[in-house]
């Protein structure tokens, strides 16, 4: 398999991104309330994404097809946090580097504007949990702001400010 291409999401990206996170919510049994598969942006990402300290990018193939995604999202409410947000990729791309590419991307944006970085995700996407505590999430109990996912019961987060040690580190 081909290396993808990572890189902001365009307009006509939006119904391909959407089917993406529907297919993998159904795959883990979290297409119901509570989740993103409720969240009324799904869909319009290329506009919501838009905001200074935000940003959406989308992996895809040679042939054009959106293998997954990810977001920086504003965390209301929460000083110097960010959010990410819908990391999402297709079985067939997984264990291809290309999640560790689109988290690395992410997160190197992130750390330009915030100092932490928070995501919430299921207790039953037990390989999602390994990726992020090997790329330095914490797990943590408490919920941070809202971001009105109310069934999402697995919550991490990652100090950016070691992540932009590290890139001047290696820069």
């Amino acid at each position: 398999m081909r290396e993808l291409l990572i890189r902001e999401i365009h307009e006509k990206d939006n119904a391909a991104v959407e089917q993406v996170i529907r297919s993998c919510l159904k795959e883990y049994g979290a297409d119901h309330e509570g989740t993103a598969w409720c969240d009324p942006d799904l869909g319009r990402f290329s506009k919501i994404y838009q905001a200074e300290g935000t940003r959406y990018w989308v992996a895809e193939d040679a042939c054009g097809r959106i293998a997954g995604g990810t977001g920086i999202g504003i965390l209301p409410e929460v000083e110097k946090t960010c959010e990410l947000q819908k990391m999402y990729l297709l079985p067939e791309y997984r264990g291809t580097g290309t999640a560790h590419r689109l988290l690395e991307t992410a997160l190197s944006f992130a750390s330009k504007y915030y100092d932490f970085c928070y995501l919430e995700t299921l207790e039953n996407m037990k390989e999602a949990q390994r990726f992020y505590e090997k790329h330095g999430f914490c797990r943590i109990d408490e919920k941070l702001g809202d971001t009105g996912h109310f069934d999402c019961d697995v919550r991490y987060r990652k100090d950016l400010r070691s992540f932009r040690k590290e890139d001047r580190e290696s820069g």
